[in-house]
């Protein structure tokens, strides 16, 4: 009975090792986020530290490749992956059921152990859960290049100005509304929302998470005094594309431990939109984009960014680009955000 009980342990061990060392190589090589790959890789040294409690000369003793008659088995479509993320979410699934058996048998032998395993099973959920979250979050939003913020309270006018972004073929659109009631904002924001999924565009609404949940959006931007990033979380019902502010290196970095999906860079010139705040210049453009290196974080410059200026920006490290009135005070909106489009995809070809 304990050699049986070995063989399960060792067994599943084995499964769930190489299962979190498949996750750890997504968040590694996938997401390039060094959050998450340590997050994987100190699991995986606590589940063997675990383990280590048992006498690990039985469990190497009590396995039996030769006549183990599950050695060769197989099911349809059993190792069937079309992508990455399938390698992911299989080895998600073979973690979290080979923990609830080492868990099971080795109650048996050691309760103190199995408790150690049980919770780290409950560990293994909120990691995926986080680790699916930034993934769908970011791969949706790495691909933008063009940003255009619409900041007006008049409903007729960011209608207008939305669909003449899109006509433009700008990547992503964020609405900035102030001093509008909520009924308005919803009715607002749910036509915004409409237009922008019709036009395979990206929806971002600023600081009330609230209301993109509420209507669907793609993502909200947070300041750096609106609701905190884990209060949003706790919000969400899907995946919800996250942004944050920054003005400093304290801030970009205090925005990296929440591992939210995209932190904008600015002011970077000086703006009306924001013309309280110091403009940070092309050097802070410069270090976020070294920092963010290996977090799976995206950037968005921000700020005072025009068709003049806006080589510069790129030329720092930018990968992403916000405006406003660049576009949107332009005489022809869609034009302009045609041109900025052309400018930003000359440098990405050189």
């Amino acid at each position: 009975m304990d050699r049986a009980i070995y063989r399960i342990i060792d067994a599943n061990f084995n499964r769930a090792r190489e299962a979190i060392r498949v996750i750890e190589e997504f968040c590694r090589f996938f997401l390039n986020s060094a959050l998450l790959t340590e997050r994987a890789k100190q699991f995986r040294h606590e589940l063997s530290a675990c383990l280590d409690e048992l006498d690990t000369s039985k469990l190497i003793s009590s396995r039996d490749t030769l006549t183990d008659v599950g050695v060769g088995q197989t099911v349809n479509n059993q190792l069937q992956r079309t992508n990455l993320k399938d390698c992911f979410t299989a080895a998600c699934k073979r973690l979290t059921e080979a923990l609830r058996t080492i868990a099971e048998t080795t109650q048996t032998l050691s309760p103190s152990v199995s408790e150690t395993v049980e919770k780290l099973r409950y560990t293994a959920y909120t990691l995926e859960k986080d680790i699916v979250i930034f993934s769908d979050t970011t791969e949706k939003f790495k691909s933008v290049k063009l940003y255009v913020i619409i900041t007006s309270n008049l409903p007729a006018e960011v209608i207008s100005l939305t669909q003449s972004c899109v006509a433009g073929n700008v990547d992503c659109i964020q609405l900035r509304t102030k001093n509008i009631n909520d009924d308005q904002l919803v009715a607002l924001a749910g036509e915004f929302v409409k237009i922008c999924r019709t036009a395979g565009v990206l929806s971002i609404i600023n600081d009330r998470a609230d209301i993109a949940i509420a209507i669907g959006a793609d993502g909200v931007h947070l300041g750096q005094n609106d609701l905190p990033v884990e209060h949003v979380r706790k919000l969400q019902l899907s995946p919800l594309i996250i942004g944050k502010s920054t003005h400093s290196l304290k801030q970009l970095r205090n925005a990296c431990s929440e591992h939210v999906t995209y932190v904008s860079l600015g002011p970077v010139f000086a703006t009306d939109t924001k013309p309280t705040v110091e403009p940070v210049g092309l050097e802070y453009v410069n270090q976020a984009v070294e920092i963010l290196a290996d977090t799976g974080i995206c950037h968005v410059a921000i700020g005072g960014i025009t068709p003049e200026n806006i080589l510069s920006v790129l030329k720092a490290g930018a990968k992403t680009i916000a405006v406003c009135s660049a576009v949107t005070k332009a005489g022809d909106t869609t034009t302009a955000c045609q041109r900025l489009k052309q400018k930003i995809a000359v440098l990405d070809e050189k």
